[in-house]
């Protein structure tokens, strides 16, 4: 009978022989995640021995990471923002760089009340979810054209105990009309990889993650171009638009926003020191 830690070894070691990154806390998140306690409080059990349920469970496990299956996809959520957030192959999974998109926007407009928002392309939800609840929103609509994203969409409002979002299973860019007027913010974190890019990505990425929420299948800038045109006449006056932005984009998409009459435009990099989060002003 393994104990847990021969069981994180064995795992580890047949994650290095796959080339998995991060080898050994993959193997603990996993053990953590069927054993139902935090990755930490394994160090606490190393001696513990599985159960047969438990090593079939895990080995299980093991072999859905083993063909590059995403972590969190086989757990069932990620970490956002402080918050849980359920995912499954249908959506994006949430990444650290997007918590920086969010800041900008609650840092900017705390303290405002009755703001009208939109999120263009909402996936998981993550972004519409963590602004309701940081700001005063009298009105979030979250667009996106996969309806099974807007139901894990709306399983995570549910979760996190969210409600008055108006989840919305369509194209923005085909008859779109907002149920509330005009928006005082748009944000959106569009498919910008290109199609050259895209082949090059990671095997988790590539074989699990949709890839109508990570390229346009051109140059990146397609999405960009799309919502910079819907928001210039669907924002108010001295109304937002927020990007993420993909390395090396940041020219590219500050000139689209600049053709479409956006101005007082601000930049802010990820930890890394990449341009990470365009703005835009509708004056």
């Amino acid at each position: 009978m393994l104990t847990v830690l021969e069981a994180i070894k064995l795992a580890t070691e047949y994650f290095e022989k796959k080339n998995i990154e991060s080898a050994r806390t993959n193997a603990e998140l996993l053990l953590a995640h069927l054993l139902n306690c935090k990755r930490l409080d394994l160090y606490l059990k190393f001696d513990r021995p599985l159960s047969d349920t438990e090593l079939n469970s895990y080995r299980e496990m093991i072999s859905r990471r083993g063909k590059y299956e995403p972590v969190q996809y086989i757990i069932g959520h990620e970490e956002f923002f402080g918050f849980k957030f359920i995912v499954n192959q249908s959506v994006l999974i949430p990444r650290p760089e997007t918590e920086i998109l969010v800041e900008s926007i609650i840092s900017m407009y705390q303290g405002i009340s009755n703001l009208i928002v939109l999120d263009i392309g909402t996936g998981s939800g993550n972004i519409a979810i963590c602004l309701k609840k940081h700001l005063s929103i009298e009105h979030l609509d979250a667009v996106d054209i996969s309806s099974d994203a807007i139901n894990i969409a709306k399983q995570n409002a549910e979760l996190n105990l969210v409600d008055g979002i108006n989840f919305i299973n369509q194209n923005i860019c085909n008859g779109f009309v907002p149920p509330s007027g005009k928006y005082d913010v748009i944000v959106s974190n569009p498919p910008y990889i290109t199609k050259e890019d895209y082949q090059n990505l990671q095997k988790e990425i590539l074989l699990y993650e949709p890839k109508s929420a990570l390229t346009d299948d051109k140059d990146g800038l397609e999405y960009y171009k799309s919502i910079v045109k819907f928001s210039a006449n669907n924002l108010k006056q001295n109304g937002k638009l927020f990007f993420e932005l993909g390395i090396g984009q940041v020219k590219e998409v500050e000139e689209i926003l600049q053709k479409s009459g956006f101005n007082n435009i601000e930049i802010q990099k990820d930890y890394q020191q990449i341009d990470r989060v365009i703005s835009g002003e509708l004056i």
